[in-house]
């Protein structure tokens, strides 16, 4: 499960380019209740998310012309040169060569070899999102690839990142587990994502290999109604997934995909 405990390889930020930042906004707001802050006159425009003070999520306006709306996941880098080092000669590429964020870290921004965007981040003052694994907060990645066993090796290249199959003691059948590394065991309390063939979810399948970030409710039919009424678009209907508890695919009214997640409660 996500925590804040932050170790190579996890997701320990997230965060939204869009082309209508009032508009996300205001969306985010009423599926999540978020607050807007921004970053301040050195940000160039960036801000943050927040729900009771603490960071869950960052954002951004992106000009139209520069690419469609999307969430971006990022991994936990101790050092993000060598990271970016390990992209390119794991087949990756990169995309925004590493860069200091003032002294709040240094960032970058990748693709592996199926063509899936993601980031690390390296952290200075800044150590990364301040809430995960909870209500209205980043709870799950998903990554979806036309070739599972490239990319699984590309990540352990990388992150040292390591994948296991979860089975019935785990909580599923079959589903890919991404832990990090030293976990030598299938399990859900050490994973922090899952990966799925391209191929198996139609919802996916349109928009290419990428990975998709899971927010945590406590009522996911609820929040896919609030979902529609905000103006956004339902990918897929609520469904199981893998032990984890009942999700459902999302678009939000600028085309950034996401995915909600109601944790199955836990059996003592």
């Amino acid at each position: 499960m996500l925590t804040t405990r932050f170790v190579t390889g996890t997701p320990n930020w997230v965060d939204l380019g869009t082309p209508d930042l009032e508009g996300a906004r205001s969306f985010y707001q009423g599926l999540f209740g978020w607050a807007f802050q921004d970053a301040g006159p050195d940000s160039g425009g960036y801000g943050m998310f927040q729900r009771g003070g603490s960071t869950v999520a960052g954002v951004m306006a992106i000009p139209a012309e520069h690419g469609r709306s999307a969430w971006t996941v990022y991994f936990q880098a101790p050092d993000a040169d060598a990271a970016a080092a390990a992209v390119q000669q794991g087949g990756g590429t990169v995309g925004l060569a590493p860069m200091d964020v003032h002294d709040l870290g240094r960032m970058a921004l990748f693709s592996d070899p199926t063509g899936a965007g993601f980031g690390v981040w390296q952290p200075g003052t800044n150590r990364g999102l301040d809430a995960v694994g909870e209500p209205n907060a980043l709870s799950w990645t998903e990554l979806y690839t036309p070739d599972p066993v490239t990319d699984l090796s590309f990540y352990d290249l990388v992150f040292g990142t390591e994948a296991h199959t979860a089975g019935p003691a785990a909580g599923g059948s079959g589903y890919t587990l991404l832990q990090p590394s030293g976990t030598g065991r299938a399990s859900l309390e050490d994973a922090f994502g899952g990966v799925v063939p391209l191929a198996d979810d139609p919802s996916e399948a349109e928009s290419g290999p990428s990975w998709v970030p899971y927010f945590q409710v406590t009522d996911l039919d609820g929040a896919v109604a609030q979902v529609e009424r905000l103006g956004g678009a339902v990918r897929r209907e609520p469904g199981e997934l893998a032990g984890l508890g009942r999700a459902a695919k999302l678009t939000d009214p600028y085309g950034a995909r996401f995915a909600l997640l109601e944790r199955a409660a836990r059996t003592p």
